[in-house]
């Protein structure tokens, strides 16, 4: 697969495991939907437990982006949502873990974090979507 051309900007210095901005030459775009912690039989994964979900719905775009001929390493944004104040350290525990697998460059996308009182569905605690760039 061709590589991406791709510059992340970090100043100021971000709070965590992403970049402040990113500058790509993509050749197309990939939108991936709001994904939740449901395995491919539609169960939920993680009830009351962050750090799984997390876990299944990073699993979950990994499968979207490779159908879509993609990478994480063509991600060049994520928005997460996350219900209640208290799923953020589970979550940034969660990510921690995960993106050295996902990232083995340190090059992390921009990410945009909200909190947020609910969403489609009462047990999930996470939901992330995620902008790929293809070269």
């Amino acid at each position: 697969m061709e590589q991406l051309e791709r510059r992340v900007i970090r100043f100021p210095k971000p709070l965590g495991a992403y970049s402040q901005a990113m500058y790509v030459k993509a050749g197309k775009l990939v939108f991936v939907a709001g994904q939740v912690a449901l395995d491919a039989n539609g169960n939920l994964v993680g009830r009351d437990n962050v750090m799984a979900q997390t876990q299944q719905v990073f699993e979950n775009i990994g499968h979207v982006l490779t159908s879509a001929g993609a990478s994480f390493g063509n991600v060049v944004q994520f928005t997460t949502y996350l219900v209640g104040r208290e799923a953020i350290p589970p979550f940034i525990q969660a990510r921690t873990q995960i993106f050295p697998g996902l990232f083995p460059d340190s090059v992390y996308p921009p990410n945009t974090l909200l909190l947020v009182d609910g969403l489609v569905r009462e047990e999930f605690l996470v939901e992330i979507q995620a902008i790929a760039a293809l070269p």
